[in-house]
């Protein structure tokens, strides 16, 4: 979620911020008088430059703002952003130390979020952890609290959601559609397919004419 932040300022600054281009010297106050622009007549619009670490700094808590990231992750944005190896190393394990970057809890949420949510196997929730930079220790830990009893429960879930829509397609064509979904998702073809065959059984389907159509793997 963006959030909009109001920086504070006078009103001439608002003006000048949207374009407003007009000298200060030039413009009239309410009885006529030119305003000076001298020091007493305007405040001093930016600071002192910051430190490559206090830049590192605003860079990280923004984009924790909205959503938890790990710190590669947030690694990656301070390098793209030109902060120096040192200064973001320097903030990344502070941010660390204080648990405002956490990988494991990172990775548990994840876990918990993108399998009940998306459905999601063990094995794609792995290498979507991979891509994030998370420990492959990490990984383990946290894609190990799924089983492969609740990744056939869930790909039972999902296929049962789905079923209603593929109501009056031909036998082939309803299992390819459902078996693909579940693969999409990182189920074994032998999983998928035995799934999918047993709620096409459920619903009436010739258990026979299922097997001629296709055989799981080993």
């Amino acid at each position: 979620m963006t959030r909009r932040t109001e920086w504070p300022g006078s009103e001439d600054d608002t003006r000048s911020a949207a374009g407003d281009t007009e000298p200060r010297q030039g413009r009239r106050g309410r009885h006529g008088r030119e305003n000076s622009g001298g020091p007493d007549s305007s405040r001093a619009e930016s600071g002192p430059p910051r430190t490559p670490e206090e830049q590192a700094r605003a860079i990280c808590l923004r984009l924790l703002t909205g959503n938890p990231r790990t710190r590669k992750q947030l690694g990656d944005a301070l390098r793209q952003r030109g902060i120096p190896e040192e200064a973001a190393e320097e903030v990344l394990s502070r941010f660390e130390e204080v648990g405002l970057i956490d990988d494991a809890a990172f990775a548990d949420a994840w876990v918990e979020s993108r399998h009940h949510g998306r459905g999601l196997t063990r094995r794609a929730l792995a290498r979507e952890l991979r891509t994030k930079g998370v420990d492959s220790a990490l990984i383990d830990v946290a894609v190990g609290r799924l089983d492969s009893e609740q990744e056939e429960s869930t790909a039972r879930e999902l296929v049962d959601r789905k079923l209603r829509s593929t109501r009056g397609l031909d036998r082939e064509k309803r299992l390819r559609r459902l078996a693909g979904m579940l693969a999409r998702k990182g189920y074994t073809e032998g999983l998928a397919l035995r799934v999918v065959k047993q709620a096409l059984e459920e619903e009436g389907e010739d258990p026979d004419l299922l097997e001629e159509h296709y055989l799981p793997d080993a």
